[in-house]
């Protein structure tokens, strides 16, 4: 597959968050305050499952420039929003949903969705992780879905 084919396959499936709101933690002269802001995502293979995560934004001189690291602090909860359909291939057991960089290189923020078929459920955790050491702190949340409802699975 050609460079421009991957890019616009991987650009495809790049899921955005939508910001909810936020407020402020901690005052800081210089820059933006330390904030926790909201943000939602629609899961991207599931319609009518929104995520809601919340998290720590760093403030000051360094955030407000975008170099400063993120604390690893998440919380997570996805909900049915309405009708639930699959859209695309069928779900992998285990698979990254979103993925947002919670500093300039090393540092992102993940979300995973996992299928517990034996209970017709989708189960979603947030966590952070680094390229050399990752944190575990971890969020987790389940979204059990209406009798009757068939999950795809590989």
């Amino acid at each position: 597959m050609g460079g421009l084919a991957v890019g616009l396959l991987f650009a495809a499936s790049v899921v955005h968050a939508e910001s909810i709101g936020e407020v402020d933690t901690v005052f800081k002269w210089l820059g933006p305050d330390h904030k926790i802001v909201v943000d939602a995502f629609d899961d991207p293979q599931v319609k009518g499952v929104t995520c809601y995560v919340s998290r720590a934004k760093t403030g000051g001189i360094k955030g407000g420039l975008g170099l400063a690291e993120d604390k690893s602090d998440a919380s997570i909860e996805c909900r049915q929003v309405g009708a639930v359909s699959f859209t695309g291939d069928p779900l992998k057991q285990q698979e990254v949903v979103f993925t947002e960089r919670t500093s300039l290189v090393f540092k992102k923020l993940q979300v995973v969705r996992m299928i517990d078929k034996a209970r017709n459920t989708l189960v979603y955790l947030s966590y952070s992780d680094r390229v050399i050491e990752g944190s575990p702190d971890n969020s987790i949340t389940a979204v059990p879905l209406p009798a009757g409802t068939v999950i795809p699975m590989r």
